[in-house]
Formats: structure tokens, sequence, C-alpha cells
């Protein structure tokens, strides 16, 4: 998911107060939340143990310093934006296209400056004002870190905030998204849209449905008309990514974007009770996913052609870790998985150690190389019993607003591409 920095003072200031993050027995969600990537059982085991372990209590200062960030924040929608989705319907999506960029200087006869040329790794900044893209990071951000905060303090504020913004950006007639990518990461005078834009939420979204299904474990205000209304957007918007076109030629993708829509459609068809889906999807990732991703030494070749190779790798293996996750859920374990060529997922975060731990530098091209990039994935493979990154984990680098697995043990794309 994307970076999120927080300012160090207001950090400062919650771990100050630690002491009043830990809740009372009678602010327990009455249930296991059933999420989809995370453990659900875990999140109920570590709420447990906050009052006595001062680990998760620091990470518990982090995660509530996140949220409190939050509350005086959104709720966003998608017709706000200043010009609506190519066919005028403002509860359409809008991105656009990150890495292209205009030719010529703007004019009236040519308001975008067409055409467009690629320069990859290079965002353009006109991709940050004027689309949905940074609203809907917000809400999947700040939906997340809410649910989490909520669950884990018992407050109030942090769930009926969350249900504000989920309720504005996913159901409300008149600020609902559509449930459809139609116009994701569209190129001015050039495409109304393309199927790599469904990215844009398959990176994210996940987290979402993690959070709804925290919120259903018993948030105040997360009524059962929500439940339902956030179960018929997700079914919608599963059948959208298996039947359109664009969905199709996502789930065709050989690399990162292949990975990360199968991990979508995944969590997706599991938060909608479609199991035997979810099931089938882990399934085929070891053929389809593994084994032509990952070579025979762990590098991911086509993320290693990038140039912003170190974030790619790692970034496709938060999909890949994030799929195994799912896969706990309905009975597939992707960690034991070894290809024909000894392709495995251990071996690809094995391949990230040197650099991840300081060792030794990234020897393919990275244009802003954050160390911190790989720690969750190396959490990922040590919690699925890597020797090799359990050994690292005392050498990783916390990202910036501190390392939070202890309390959401899923991993997160934690540098920002458009840095």
């Amino acid at each position: 998911m994307s970076g999120r920095p927080r300012a160090a003072a207001l950090l400062a200031v919650v771990a100050a107060s630690a002491a009043l993050l830990v809740p009372s027995a009678h602010a327990a969600p009455a249930e296991v939340p059933r999420t989809a990537v995370l453990d659900g059982t875990r999140l109920q085991q570590t709420r447990a143990r906050l009052d006595r372990d001062p680990r998760l209590r620091r990470a518990l200062a982090d995660l509530t310093a996140r949220a409190d960030g939050w509350l005086d924040q959104g709720p966003w929608t998608v017709v706000d934006k200043p010009r609506p989705a190519p066919g005028g319907d403002v509860h359409e999506y809008l991105s656009q296209a990150p890495y292209w960029w205009p030719t010529t200087a703007p004019t009236a006869d040519n308001p975008w400056g067409c055409p467009y040329v690629q320069r990859d790794g290079r965002r353009n900044p006109e991709v940050d004002s004027g689309t949905d893209r940074q609203d809907a990071e917000k809400v999947f951000d700040a939906t997340y870190d809410l649910a989490l905060a909520w669950y884990y303090t018992g407050r109030r504020s942090y769930a009926e905030k969350a249900g504000r913004i989920l309720r504005t950006w996913f159901l409300d007639p008149a600020t609902r998204m559509n449930p459809d990518l139609d116009h994701a990461q569209f190129i001015p005078c050039r495409y109304d849209g393309r199927a790599i834009g469904i990215i844009d939420f398959a990176q994210s979204y996940t987290g979402v449905l993690d959070a709804q299904a925290i919120l259903a474990a018993g948030a105040p205000g997360w009524t059962a008309h929500d439940r339902a209304a956030t179960k018929q957007w997700n079914t919608d918007f599963l059948g959208w990514l298996r039947n359109s076109d664009f969905g199709r030629q996502e789930g065709a993708a050989a690399n990162n974007h292949g990975t990360f829509y199968d991990m979508q459609l995944a969590a997706l068809a599991y938060a909608t009770g479609d199991t035997a889906l979810a099931r089938r999807t882990v399934l085929d990732a070891r053929a389809q996913r593994i084994d032509p991703q990952i070579a025979a030494d762990g590098g991911q070749p086509q993320e290693l052609a990038r140039t912003r190779s170190w974030h790619y790798s790692a970034f496709d293996l938060v999909a890949h870790t994030r799929l195994a996750a799912i896969g706990r859920h309905v009975g597939v374990n992707l960690w034991r998985h070894t290809g024909p060529d000894g392709q495995s997922l251990s071996k690809a975060v094995d391949y990230l150690l040197p650099a991840a731990t300081g060792a030794a530098a990234w020897p393919h091209p990275e244009l802003e190389f954050h160390r911190y990039a790989a720690t969750d994935v190396v959490h990922a493979a040590a919690d699925a019993g890597a020797p090799a990154a359990r050994a690292a984990l005392a050498k990783v680098e916390a990202p910036p607003g501190g390392d939070l697995w202890a309390l959401r043990p899923a991993a997160e794309q934690l540098d920002s591409i458009a840095g």
C-alpha cells in the first residue's frame, strides 16, 4: 500500500500517552473479524496481549498516531473532481497514467499538450491533481488505519470516522463510486481508460475489505445495512473484474499487474462468500504467477528490468505474500510451493535480503532506493518459517511511521512510487 509518513511530533505526543491506549474488556468486539488477508484470530490474540506487551504498546502508539491524523480529514468522494471521466458520469472513478508526459505546452486548441509519451519510472505531477487517484488512496489508508485502531482501542471515534468515509465513497447515492474502473489510468488524447489502471485498486483495496470485516465485528455505527450494501458493491466489483475486457486483460498480465489482479480477485471472492473461486485463484497462482515470475536464483526478471527495480521487486512480493495470506483461509499454503526450477516465494525474498539488511548494495537500476520497502515481505517470509528471513529481521529498516507488523501482519507497499 502507499507510503504514509506521519509527523514526528504527533508520534511523540501519542507515544507519551501510550498507557491510555490499552482497551478495556467491555470494549472488546464480540466477534473474530472474518478478514480476507489479515488473520482475524491473530488480531484477537494480539489485542488480548496489549496490556502486557510493551512492544505492542509502542506499535499501537504508532498506529493511533496514523488514525488520529485521519480524524479531521475527509470524507472524500469521486464526484468532487474538477472534470468528470470520459462520458460525463461524475460517479465514474478517473485516474491518469503516471508515467506519460505531454510533449508540447498546452494551448487553447491543445489543452493537454498532446501527444503524450512514456517515461518509465518518472511520475508526471499532473496525475496527482484533477483525478480521483489520491483521494482513493486516502480512503484506502484511512479506513484501514481507523478500523485497526478501533479494534485495538475500542475508541468509538475511530469506528465512526471509518464508517463515514466508507459510506461516502462507496454507498451514499449522491457521492458513491460506480463499481468499475473503466476510466483508470487514462492517457489524454489517447485512451479513455486502460486495463492496467485496475492496479489503482488492486494494490490497496484488499485493505478496505479487511477494514470492512473488522468493523463488522461489532463496531459502533456500522450497521447491518452498511454490511449488506458493501457486500453488494464488492460483488458487483468482482463481477466487473471477472467479466469486463479490462479485467480479462489485466488477469492475463505476466508481471506484478497479474499478481495483484489475482490477489484482489481472491480477496473479493473470499469477502463475498465465494470461497471456491478464492481457493481456485490461489491454487492457480502456483503455476501462473510464482513459476513464471520468479527465476531459479529468486530474482524477478520482469521487475528487475524496470528503472525502479527495487521498488517493483518488493511491490510484486507484496501481492504474492498477501495472496499467500488469503490462501491460509482456503487451505492453500503457497509458501510450500516449489517450481520446476526451484522457484519459491522464500527464494524471492532471500534475493532481496542483502539490500534489505544493508549488507550489500542493490545491483540493479533504481531511481530512488528505500531499504525499508522490503521490510514487510521479510516479515511475511519470517512468519512463514523462512530461516534466512527470520535471521534478517533484526537488521531490516523500519518504515516511516514505525513498524506495524505486529498489529497488522500482512505486507503493504511501504515506499511511495510518487517519491
